[in-house]
């Protein structure tokens, strides 16, 4: 555990650490409004942002969401996902070389995520302009604090504003005409005797569709990323195909999309020899609790094999990644398929590789790569 004196920082890097914070809620808060600027047009955004929330409120947009993402209505989706996955790969039929975030790591698990809500898919390059604003990090330097937040809290409010009017007009429509979609059953579902608000639909509606598939489009790029840096990875699993959702879960292990979480300590702690005052911002670094070797055996060495696997990429306790099996069986449709088309798949130059903002998320923007056909 290190302190930055410069943002006023403490920093937890251990698995053991991490794990224990993030396990205890009342004590490390993921609300960060005591502490963090505050936007107007955020705001109104966050009230169904459960992300940043702590129970009871926390609870009950979790136990809504949750039934949509349920293990069996997850598998339920691989037909649709398989079907989508053909699609794209057909649209670059007559070429052998594309951009694979162009292709499919980008709209996949857009089209996935507005179909599941009842969204226009054929709106996802605006949803995919909305999440490039949001987690571009253009605004911000390679590391984060309260000076680079404030910044890049009013750039994008542009877009926070025209996103909570996109999805309050689609409210208003399932309203009047309500479906079988994720955005109809929150509009009747009641918690505890209450339902859902508006505003609170909103913000939890344009969560899922912006934060729902950033996760994915990383996960996938980051997979044949590395992939190609270490040969034999793919004729390895060609040979082997029912060791891909193995080799998955180590490229989580290695490049975790989101390799930083904050944490804002409720009470005065004691933690790691130091006594640490409320309203303090902890830094709790995934990224580094997956390399810890007390944990992770030759924890520097990409092995696809490796199991078990207790990375924390995905989180840990009550603010686990809901959508973690679906971001699991949408890398693996993905993958698989890429395997099956192409016997080879490789990335001609790193030099036209172009990455996000790794303040933000730890992934690429663009990702040219060559294929041969059968």
């Amino acid at each position: 555990m290190t302190y930055d004196e410069e943002r006023r920082q403490w920093h937890v890097v251990d698995h053991q650490g991490v794990a224990a914070i993030l396990s205890d809620p009342a004590t490390y808060s993921s609300d960060m409004t005591p502490i963090a600027p505050t936007q107007e047009d955020f705001e109104t955004f966050t009230q169904g942002n459960f992300v940043g929330m702590d129970p009871p409120e926390h609870r009950k947009l979790r136990t809504l969401v949750s039934q949509a993402f349920t293990p069996r209505v997850v598998h339920g989706l691989a037909p649709r996902i398989e079907a989508i996955c053909a699609r794209l790969f057909d649209g670059v039929a007559d070429r052998d070389r594309f951009d694979l975030v162009d292709t499919l790591a980008y709209p996949l698990p857009i089209i996935v995520i507005a179909e599941l809500l009842g969204v226009p898919a054929e709106d996802h390059r605006l949803f995919q302009e909305w999440a490039a604003t949001l987690f571009g990090g253009d605004q911000l330097g390679d590391s984060l604090d309260m000076a680079d937040l404030e910044k890049a809290l009013e750039a994008i409010a542009p877009t926070v504003r025209e996103m909570n009017g996109y999805v309050l007009d689609h409210i208003r429509r399932r309203r009047a005409d309500p479906g079988d979609d994720l955005t109809s059953r929150l509009l009747s579902a009641e918690v505890d005797g209450t339902r859902l608000e508006d505003q609170e639909i909103v913000g939890f509606v344009a969560l899922l569709l912006v934060a729902g598939h950033i996760t994915t489009t990383a996960l996938l790029g980051n997979a044949v990323v590395t992939f190609d840096r270490h040969p034999g990875t793919l004729a390895a699993l060609r040979q082997d195909p029912a060791r891909v959702p193995v080799a998955v879960e180590e490229v989580l292990r290695w490049l975790p999309p989101f390799p930083e979480l904050g944490r804002r300590t409720t009470r005065t702690v004691e933690l790691g020899g130091h006594e640490i005052p409320a309203d303090t911002l902890l830094m709790v670094h995934l990224g580094a609790a997956n390399r810890d070797p007390s944990r992770f055996t030759s924890p520097d060495v990409f092995d696809p094999a490796r199991d078990p696997n207790p990375h924390l990429t995905f989180g840990h306790g009550i603010h686990f990644c809901f959508g973690a099996p679906l971001a699991r069986l949408e890398a693996r449709i993905a993958l698989q398929m890429m395997m099956d088309r192409f016997p080879t798949i490789a990335v001609p130059s790193y030099d036209d590789v172009t990455y996000q903002n790794p303040a933000v998320i730890v992934g690429v923007r663009h990702l040219p790569i060559v294929v041969t056909r059968p």
